[in-house]
């Protein structure tokens, strides 16, 4: 799991999802020390330190993460670690590193992704507020991915 959705769920109070969901949640050191680097006023950092079903656990071999230089260094260490550990699931958001994963075939979500899993599985009744709060919180999201997110929840506003 990449800083973004770390930061995002957090934002929006609803980091748990990730353990109601997954159960735990495998983090490489550098995601760890990005959102820490937020200090005791950062989003997420209390979040992170309170949450014991996320695991920081260190790269067999670094320099897989060397091979991704395109990214910052915490998505190539998210992609590696899921490489070595023959990940279920990486949940990242941005779109780069999106890429990379797909090319790799390793099993993809972001934070949106999650929000929709939570809906269906009950754990939140409705996705579009949630949305509204990470934009308004200055979490950037594409129109095209917001719209098909609120499709695939039943909540896209009909067009006249």
């Amino acid at each position: 799991m990449n800083t973004t959705p770390i930061i995002a769920l957090a934002l929006i109070g609803q980091l748990d999802l990730l353990q109601h969901l997954y159960g735990e949640v495998l983090i490489p050191p550098t995601v760890q020390a990005e959102v820490l680097a937020g200090g005791s006023v950062g989003v997420g950092v209390a979040e992170l330190q309170k949450a014991d079903w996320v695991r920081t656990v260190h790269l067999q071999d670094p320099r897989r993460a060397d091979l991704l230089s395109d990214l910052d260094r915490g998505e190539a260490e998210v992609i590696a670690l899921a490489q070595e550990l023959n990940a279920d699931l990486v949940i990242i958001d941005e779109r780069l590193a999106r890429l990379h994963a797909k090319r790799l075939g390793l099993p993809l979500t972001g934070t949106l992704g999650v929000l929709l899993k939570a809906k269906e599985r009950r754990f939140i009744p409705i996705v579009r507020p949630l949305i509204d709060q990470l934009r308004q919180g200055g979490i950037r999201l594409d129109e095209t991915v917001v719209a098909e997110a609120l499709q695939l929840a039943g909540e896209l506003k009909p067009v006249r």
